[in-house]
């Protein structure tokens, strides 16, 4: 049983009311695909959480926009701005890196764009920001068909699991299964939850549900 959360985006509470719903349910992997703390209140105390669930075994890759929070490099996080990345995504990136400590923003630089485990009978697990070698190019529910089987067919992995678009869905193509977990501090599909999901590998078959969980949305929005 894997967990799979990302897009925390420095909502503390949200991550927190996850993470106390894992230890509820015990997954045997916990990976989070980025997007760790650019336009939350607390992006100090969403970095410690995350280093304390790493510290216990979580695994953790990087999004864009925690490139642009730990290095300013607005290209690379945000192409799709081809005049120039907004002033509110500037300004929200740094104040996010002046909250964060020296040692916090190394360990932000530090994380890797992917990672990968072998679950069920050896069924090879990709955790991985927008999609397989992309941190930009994400699973968007309109995409064409053909771009979704040219990026899912980039990675010899059978599970795909990603954020980036912050709308969770679990897309079974037969040969690979792509689970977007949503957001766990920012969904953006108007249900004022935290989502995530869980992947069960039994063998070579493979199942996936999107989890949803409260936490207190007010006070996130006044934060």
């Amino acid at each position: 049983r894997i967990a799979v959360l990302s897009d925390v985006h420095g909502n503390l509470v949200a991550l927190e009311a996850v993470l106390k719903q894992l230890k509820r349910d015990k997954p045997d992997f916990v990976l989070v695909a980025g997007d760790l703390v650019l336009n939350g209140p607390d992006p100090n105390g969403t970095v410690d959480a995350l280093r304390a669930l790493e510290k216990d075994g979580g695994i953790i890759v990087s999004g864009n926009t925690d490139i642009a929070v730990g290095d300013f490099d607005y290209g690379s996080a945000f192409p799709q701005y081809q005049d120039g990345v907004p002033d509110t995504i500037t300004a929200a990136a740094e104040w996010a890196h002046d909250e964060l400590g020296d040692d916090q923003l190394d360990w932000l630089r530090r994380l890797p764009a992917e990672r990968r485990i072998r679950a069920g009978d050896d069924q090879l697990v990709l955790v991985v920001h927008a999609s397989p070698g992309s941190q930009t190019r994400g699973f968007d529910q309109e995409l064409d068909a053909n771009i979704v089987f040219e990026r899912a067919a980039a990675t010899d992995a059978r599970v795909i699991c990603v954020g980036h678009t912050h709308l969770p869905e679990v897309r079974d193509l037969g040969w690979k299964v792509i689970v977007n977990d949503g957001s766990a501090g920012y969904v953006f599909d108007g249900e004022p939850t935290a989502s995530w999901a869980i992947v069960t590998v039994d063998g070579t078959e493979v199942a996936a549900e999107i989890r949803r969980t409260e936490f207190d949305v007010l006070s996130v929005a006044n934060a």
